[in-house]
């Protein structure tokens, strides 16, 4: 087997800017800002084509910017990065997607199950304080937790989801 190198796939320059560019989506999809109102709203410091660029990964983003950026949506700079380099993480499928959940729609589901995530979701939020209310992006690590929650397999925690009605479209 060939040493991994910097150049690698998992960790080259143009896989890192698109998820850099996951991570910036998913933090302004939790503020619930469209591209545009994030241009109003910052006095039209952060373009909506631009911030889109950054999104899709198509243009690298500046230290000194991903830092006002952070502070615009008042969250740690590291919030906005991607967690770990790639390197000795599970690759499986299951674990390479992020899943929101609405969090306001968990609340209206009857039953057991629902209520069990609910109470495991709160105490997500809680360890990160993460307190925006509306909705939480799973990380890798929480998602085993999730399936036995749901009584599934790692697989199809995206569907049992879909089935309670509150997994939030990527």
């Amino acid at each position: 087997m060939a040493e991994m190198s910097f150049s690698d796939d998992l960790i080259d320059g143009e896989n890192y800017s698109l998820r850099v560019g996951e991570r910036l989506r998913m933090v302004r999809r939790q503020k619930r800002m469209s591209l545009q109102e994030v241009e109003a709203e910052s006095n039209h410091e952060f373009k909506a084509s631009v911030l889109g660029a950054y999104e899709r990964g198509e243009r690298a983003i500046s230290v000194p910017r991903l830092s006002r950026l952070a502070h615009f949506y008042e969250v740690p700079v590291g919030q906005l990065l991607p967690r770990g380099d790639g390197i000795n993480e599970d690759s499986g499928a299951a674990l390479d997607r992020q899943v929101t959940i609405d969090l306001d729609r968990l609340s209206r589901v009857p039953g057991a199950e629902a209520a069990v995530l609910g109470r495991f979701l709160t105490m997500i939020q809680g360890q990160r304080r993460e307190f925006n209310g509306s909705s939480l992006t799973i990380r890798r690590e929480d998602l085993r937790t999730i399936a036995c929650i749901l009584d599934t397999a790692l697989e199809e925690v995206d569907s049992r989801l879909d089935e309670l009605g509150v997994r939030l479209g990527v």
